[in-house]
């Protein structure tokens, strides 16, 4: 039988990061989360159980995340949305569960979706950068031996040591975008064998004469003698999300969730840095003020400054002696902000962080409704 057990997902935390997988190393079980779109803490209920509703027999919409990793903890914010059901997978099933219909919509790397989805048209990125994640899929050589004077693919291609009775050898854990890449770049003679895990010390091992592998910042490449070359890498890849083409031109409110999760996440990305800077100013008008604001280069915000007058009683009646200026300042300029501010007469500063700003209409959601013929 299922168990359940109770988990209360508090909506002012941005970040979730003590939630577990149960996982056997025979049969893997994933964990559901039913979410509901709420800005207090919401029960979510954790229970045990197999992928087994078919598309037409479910009316919840799925979001694929990974099951591990900053992936996961750094998307559970997007919980807080109503009819939608959250599985924890590995990267590699989120893609396989989207073309299966087991899934509607997905958050992993661009380079799982272009690995396991290769090519297929039913996959449909939403959006394609989402700011974390950030890694390159790379071709990797020794920096010593035969490979010493060799920087570019170009130059690798050519060693003449390459023939159909002694390939160029590869490992990898990227069996289709690797040789797809060796094909279309002229590597003729290159064989590849499988791996997961550390591949740095395959070329040393004398397993491999090369890595496909992923980079971050390459200190583990060069801690193993190892080295990028010009040309060499595959692609560059950050979380994404992706959705089925199929789920959402078909099934009632995939589409409508997806809207909400794009218009959440431009907005968490616009906000990314940015502060709202509040402070109270002396002065004879709105107007005057503003000019005064204005007059200062850190001050003018994203379209110009919210000047308000301040209210106190005075002999009786109300009246506005001051006014609160508010603005949005970037991070990097934020202690300059303050400064100028003092400088034109402002006091009482506040600064708090942003956490979403929403503009007009994201472009992406137009692409998309094109993209889907809409």
């Amino acid at each position: 039988m299922p168990s359940s057990q109770p988990i209360h997902i508090c909506g002012g935390c941005p970040f979730i990061s003590h939630f577990s997988t149960p996982s056997s190393s025979t049969n893997p079980v994933p964990v559901k989360f039913t979410v509901s779109c709420c800005l207090v803490a919401s029960p979510a209920a954790v229970v045990n159980v197999n992928v087994d509703k078919k598309p037409s027999e479910r009316n919840e919409v799925r979001l694929g995340l990974p099951s591990k990793g900053r992936m996961a903890t750094d998307t559970l914010d997007l919980l807080k949305i109503s009819n939608l059901e959250v599985w924890f997978q590995r990267p590699k099933d989120v893609v396989r569960k989207l073309v299966s219909g087991d899934l509607d919509l997905g958050i992993v790397g661009l380079d799982i979706v272009q690995e396991y989805g290769q090519g297929n048209d039913d996959l449909i990125i939403v959006h394609d950068s989402l700011d974390y994640g950030d890694c390159r899929l790379s071709l990797a050589i020794p920096k010593y031996g035969i490979f010493e004077n060799i920087n570019s693919l170009k130059e690798l291609a050519q060693m003449p040591q390459w023939t159909p009775e002694r390939p160029l050898r590869v490992a990898t854990g990227f069996t289709y975008l690797g040789p797809k890449f060796m094909k279309e770049n002229g590597l003729n003679y290159v064989t590849f064998s499988t791996a997961d895990g550390a591949l740095e010390a395959a070329p040393a091992m004398g397993i491999a004469d090369a890595i496909v592998d992923l980079v971050s910042s390459g200190t583990t490449l060069r801690e193993n003698n190892l080295k990028e070359i010009e040309g060499g890498v595959i692609l560059e890849s950050q979380a994404v999300l992706v959705a089925s083409r199929k789920s959402l031109i078909q099934r009632k409110g995939v589409l409508d969730i997806t809207h909400e999760m794009l218009e959440r996440l431009e907005a968490h990305l616009r906000a990314g840095g940015q502060f709202t800077v509040t402070a109270n100013m002396r002065g004879s008008s709105a107007e005057e003020v503003a000019d005064r604001v204005l007059s200062q280069p850190s001050l003018s915000g994203l379209q110009g400054p919210t000047v308000s007058p301040v209210f106190s009683k005075r002999n009786g009646s109300a009246a506005a002696d001051y006014y609160a200026i508010v603005i949005c300042v970037p991070k990097q300029a934020l202690y300059k902000s303050v400064q100028q501010l003092r400088m034109i007469g402002g006091s009482g500063v506040l600064v708090s962080p942003l956490t979403y700003i929403f503009d007009e209409e994201t472009p992406r959601w137009r692409q998309l409704l094109s993209n889907l013929g809409l």
